[in-house]
């Protein structure tokens, strides 16, 4: 037997990887400098120096087991305690090391946080535009997720049409903040009436209501701000999170779970998760990841190029009469197209080298997604072909 919910999936091929490959054949035929390259979220700037030091460092000092072989179910002990210690020193929390659990990177922790607190049948929510892979994440567990339609004004919450789909079936709520796709950042406001609203939901359907957090890009924020720590704001909070693109390490999949204490069962949760990783086969992510990662636990590698880019597209972009929100933080911004089919414009996009993700598979049809993380001098390059597609395209302004 072959399973059929997986081959199902065969037909379903990421629109982002789709077009990435697209613009990979599109470098062979017209050269790779002609090509601007927005579909992926792959981080472009270098890791610290201070963490390929740690790493050598670590081969050097300590011990064969202790960097090749398998860590604690739950994490590496000094690992999980210096997550701890960074979490309270920034955010004012009071997490143990036993409510923090090791993982293969944000994917990795929301596999285990929907496992934590849904069972099949039981429904998650989440904010339009979303990030797809959301969809397989949740659904694959037997929950199933369900969009809240976007408030496109500014993409903050859509509250109205939260509460009328908020039923007693939803059992976790889903956000990310800073947002992928669109750069926004939930504001303290925005985080209290989402908080004041579970808790009035919790009282009224008579069980809890989870707030699991996406948070890979929470260090990526414009302006000279921060993003709002979303676990102070409610007690049954699960952050999620990568140092994927803090420290610029996508590849080594490192990242972790923390429970918020104020829960009352966060040491049982994160517990738990060893339990669900017997499941799921995700066993413990790399030992020495884990420990480089904690030697370096306050740093970042240098994201200021994220700002400096985001300032150059945008301001193009709004100066040729694209619709665009602002972004406030990650690598990724989310104009309106100025025509009604995203996928019809990016096709038109790529016969000037702009390789653009149309917006479909984020919930919100119309707009479509630039990942800005790439080399300013190749943004600065764009900008021209973004003036070429509005003039042979649309007359010259929108």
């Amino acid at each position: 037997m072959i399973s059929e919910t997986y081959r199902a999936m065969l037909s379903g091929k990421s629109v982002i990887r789709e077009l990435s490959e697209r613009a990979t054949a599109l470098k062979a035929e017209i050269g790779e400098e002609n090509v601007f390259d927005y579909s992926l979220g792959n981080p472009s700037v270098p890791v610290p120096q201070a963490f390929n030091d740690a790493i050598v460092r670590l081969l050097a000092t300590r011990s064969s087991i202790e960097v090749h072989g398998y860590s604690p179910s739950l994490g590496i002990p000094s690992v999980r305690r210096a997550v701890a210690d960074s979490l309270n020193a920034r955010f004012s929390m009071h997490y143990a090391p036993d409510d923090i659990f090791m993982t293969s990177g944000a994917a990795g922790a929301l596999a285990h946080a929907f496992r934590l607190v849904t069972g099949p049948g039981d429904e998650v929510l989440t904010f339009a535009p979303f990030f797809p892979e959301y969809h397989p994440y949740v659904d694959l567990t037997g929950a199933t997720l369900r969009v809240v339609p976007a408030s496109t004004r500014d993409f903050q919450i859509n509250f109205d049409a939260f509460e009328a789909m908020l039923g007693p079936k939803v059992q976790a709520v889903l956000i990310n903040t800073p947002n992928n796709p669109s750069g926004a950042v939930y504001s303290a406001q925005t985080l209290t009436r989402l908080s004041e609203l579970l808790a009035r939901k919790e009282r009224e359907y008579g069980h809890k209501i989870w707030l699991i957090s996406d948070e890979p890009y929470r260090e990526i924020v414009f302006g000279g701000q921060s993003a709002p720590y979303v676990s102070r704001f409610y007690p049954r909070t699960i952050s999620c999170y990568s140092f994927s693109k803090s420290l610029s390490l996508p590849g080594e999949r490192i990242g972790y779970l923390a429970v918020n204490p104020e829960s009352g069962v966060s040491a049982m949760l994160a517990t738990m998760c060893g339990q669900i990783s017997r499941g799921i086969g995700h066993n413990c992510p790399s030992s020495l990841m884990q420990l480089a990662v904690a030697e370096v636990i306050g740093m970042t590698a240098d994201l200021s190029v994220y700002e400096t880019n985001m300032n150059l597209l945008a301001d193009e972009l709004l100066s040729l009469g694209f619709e665009l929100v602002r972004p406030g933080g990650t690598f990724y911004m989310f104009p309106k197209c100025p025509e009604p089919s995203a996928v019809d414009f990016s096709r038109k996009a790529l016969r000037y080298g702009l390789v653009l993700v149309p917006s479909d598979t984020f919930g919100v049809p119309g707009y479509f997604r630039i990942a800005y993380c790439t080399g300013t001098e190749k943004v600065e390059r764009s900008l021209e072909a973004f003036r070429r597609l509005v003039r042979a395209e649309y007359g010259g302004c929108l």
